[in-house]
């Protein structure tokens, strides 16, 4: 399959393939390690929705030890709309996550998750677990994402998924418009200062990444965004009763995308979890990235 190569700020070189999924969808995967020179554990990253490789500072040099798999999701970062446009949910990113593996011949490694993707990867955890020798969970609950949206507000999870998904139909409603708007915007050093003093995110030790994260995800249309959210906010909670692996919870006390608290309760019901929270928002991993990377080195050496 066709393949390219890219470089970033950081001096990292990123190299991107196609892969079909099992309906034929065309997904962009990508790795950190293009020439295979990378001596360390093989994790596959499922990312938060519709982001991309510059989120994760720390996997991005070329002596961070572990070798990076992903995917962009379904319509977004160069990756198909697949023909039936409502095959966009968790469901269908477990056949994307275990098509990726496939592609590039791992048969089982550590999943590591943000955001949506957590929900992804306990669910290959639940229904693969032949795949599956570990779960790293950064900013993400194992299922029903939205009802514990803005944690810092301690709203009931009826109310919090009541309004979270109000929103995510509105900016569906009125992405169409909204999308030309965000395309044009100017993002670089000084709008992620803003956007770090917002609350939304705190500052971030390397904002160029951050500027290129933002642009790439305003190549997405926001109604395809808002589509793939909703369909994405269908995932129930999976029965931790199902994960039979070792999982690492990494929480931010500010997030508002998704709930410490929900994480923190849901390592207390698992056999074999930790649970470590740190100051910061919901892009813990832009933030802290050497924190995070620490504690998922230390995962992994945890797990063999």
């Amino acid at each position: 399959m066709p393949s390219s190569a890219a470089r970033v700020d950081s001096g990292a070189t990123l190299a991107f393939s196609d892969v079909l999924s099992d309906d034929g969808t065309r997904l962009r995967a990508w790795t950190n390690d293009p020439d295979g020179t990378i001596e360390g554990p093989t994790v596959v990253l499922c990312n938060g929705l519709g982001t991309s490789p510059w989120t994760w500072p720390a996997l991005l040099r070329p002596g961070c030890g572990v070798r990076v798999v992903s995917w962009n999701h379904r319509g977004t970062g160069g990756s198909d709309r697949p023909v039936d446009v409502d095959r966009v949910g968790i469901d269908e990113f477990v056949e994307d996550a275990l098509s990726v593996m496939d592609h590039f011949s791992i048969d089982r490694a550590v999943l590591m998750g943000w955001s949506m993707g957590v929900n992804t990867m306990f669910e290959v955890a639940a229904d693969h677990p032949e795949r599956v020798t570990g779960l790293f969970a950064v900013a993400g609950v194992p299922g029903d994402t939205f009802s514990t949206m803005l944690g810092p507000l301690l709203l009931p999870r009826p109310a919090a998924r009541a309004l979270t998904v109000g929103l995510a139909h509105g900016l569906r409603l009125g992405g169409r418009a909204l999308t030309p708007i965000a395309a044009r915007l100017p993002v670089g050093r000084r709008a992620i200062g803003m956007l770090s003093h917002s609350g939304f995110m705190l500052p971030v030790p390397h904002p160029e990444l951050a500027a290129a994260a933002v642009r790439e995800f305003l190549t997405t249309p926001l109604d395809w965004y808002a589509h793939l959210a909703l369909r994405s906010s269908e995932h129930p909670r999976v029965p931790l009763s199902r994960i039979k692996v070792p999982v690492a919870f990494v929480a931010a006390s500010y997030d508002v995308l998704a709930g410490s608290r929900h994480m923190r309760t849901a390592a207390a019901r698992l056999a074999d979890a930790t649970y470590v929270e740190l100051r910061g928002s919901h892009f813990i991993q832009m933030e802290q990235p050497d924190r995070v990377h620490a504690l998922l080195l230390d995962f992994l050496t945890r797990v063999g």
